[in-house]
């Protein structure tokens, strides 16, 4: 069974994806990137803002689906200059996320003016029941 959530506090989709989708107690999170969904515009200059941005966006994402990060299990990043913005990335990351940390793959990608992208998999703990944000 498969259960879709959205959250006006999120960037709405700009194409024929989902913002969330839950499968039994496993949630998977489309692609976020900078964006304010206030404005619909991308926000910030560095990785590290943009990094902000996208993390904010995840976590209502994921508190529409009755998560948060502390339940994210696996993440995979997109970063336009991966070599020149990782540790920037990495340290808003880490300043985020809960311990033990989520597995994770970073790549190197070609990204449509931003500088970072990044969708999320967790796992809804027993205690949470999904609502809407």
């Amino acid at each position: 069974m498969r259960q879709v959530f959205t959250s006006e506090s999120a960037p709405q989709p700009r194409g024929s994806y989902s913002q969330v989708i839950r499968a039994g107690q496993l949630v998977f999170t489309a692609g976020f990137g900078p964006v304010d969904p206030a404005t619909d515009q991308n926000v910030g200059d560095t990785i590290e803002e943009q990094t902000a941005r996208v993390l904010d966006n995840l976590e209502a994402a994921l508190a529409a689906a009755g998560c948060g990060l502390r339940d994210v299990v696996k993440v995979t990043t997109h970063l336009a200059e991966l070599k020149r913005d990782f540790a920037g990335y990495d340290a808003v990351y880490r300043s985020r996320m809960v311990a033990p940390f989520p597995v994770r793959t970073t790549v190197g990608s070609q990204l449509m003016d931003i500088l970072v992208e990044i969708d999320v998999v967790a796992v809804v703990p027993d205690d949470e029941q999904p609502g809407t944000v």
